[in-house]
């Protein structure tokens, strides 16, 4: 059986990426997930950035002990487990891991694009509890389409500055 497929760049990309999600699958969805630590602790920390970021700019925020913030006054946000932003990562990291370039510049970028990631998670909670207060129709619209956009546009943009600026080519 003839392999010489595999020796293609654009096929070993796409097997080591499949296999990374296949080893995210295993890792979080039966392990880090059912154990809940990991989630708790970026959404609380999410809560926590959000809440200090609203009330610098005056808002009396509310928390809850279940990952929910809000403005006074409005219904408030309850932050799943799909919108703390942890798929991101990994999704961000996959690319970044199975792309071509140095070891030791994926181990600075890597960190970096999560920890921008997670700063505009915590900006668009902020924005979607700052909708909160003037209509829950405009919360769920930009939460939906919106902030999507934004957020995989923006792991889009730092794929393509890989790609441009760090990546090894040939």
């Amino acid at each position: 059986m003839n392999f010489s497929f595999l020796k293609n760049p654009v096929v070993k990309f796409l097997l080591l990426v499949f296999s990374l999600y296949f080893a995210w699958f295993l890792i979080y969805d039966l392990w880090l997930h059912p154990d809940e630590r990991l989630d708790l602790m970026v959404i609380d920390l999410t809560v926590l950035l959000s809440k200090n970021i609203l009330e610098l700019f005056g808002y009396v925020v509310y928390t809850g002990a279940d990952r929910l913030i809000g403005i006074d006054g409005a219904s408030g946000l309850w932050i799943g487990d799909n919108c703390n932003g942890i798929a991101l990562f990994a999704l961000f990291s996959w690319f970044i891991i199975a792309y071509k370039g140095k070891a030791k510049y994926k181990l600075i970028f890597i960190p970096l694009g999560i920890i921008t990631i997670q700063l505009l998670n915590v900006l668009r909670v902020v924005a979607l509890a700052i909708l909160d207060t003037h209509s829950r129709s405009w919360t769920e619209f930009n939460h939906t389409y919106t902030f999507t956009i934004i957020i995989y546009g923006y792991i889009f943009l730092l794929w393509m500055t890989w790609v441009n600026r760090f990546s090894e080519r040939n």
